[in-house]
């Protein structure tokens, strides 16, 4: 797993997403994009899953752009296709897979721990 909590993009600069995807070479990227007040925004290039966590005091906002991303929750899991969106609340515990390549955007806090609390 890579993670880059670095901000790639500055205000006032372009992002282009196709091309960060074009160029990935990782099965699983996080990539901090840009900051937004007190949140940022990142771009999520998986293949593969995630290990069950939760954030205490964070919640997470994920957004897929192509794939599919199901997150499994303790009661059921919900699949997300391309241009579908979910919150997960602070404190639920969550699992993220993609069987197949799958990018995706995610707002949350900037001050999250993305491997969990």
């Amino acid at each position: 797993y890579v993670t880059k909590l670095d901000v790639k993009f500055k205000h006032l600069e372009r992002m282009d997403i196709p091309q960060m995807v074009k160029e990935c070479k990782h099965k699983w990227l996080n990539q901090t994009l840009t900051q937004v007040n007190d949140s940022v925004l990142r771009l999520g290039i998986v293949e593969g899953e995630y290990h069950s966590h939760k954030h205490d005091n964070d919640d997470e906002f994920f957004f897929v752009l192509q794939g599919c991303l199901y997150i499994d929750l303790e009661d059921r899991t919900v699949a997300l296709h391309p241009n579908q969106g979910m919150t997960v609340g602070k404190g639920i515990v969550h699992r993220t897979r993609a069987p197949k390549k799958t990018v995706m955007l995610m707002m949350e806090t900037s001050t999250i721990i993305p491997t969990g609390d």
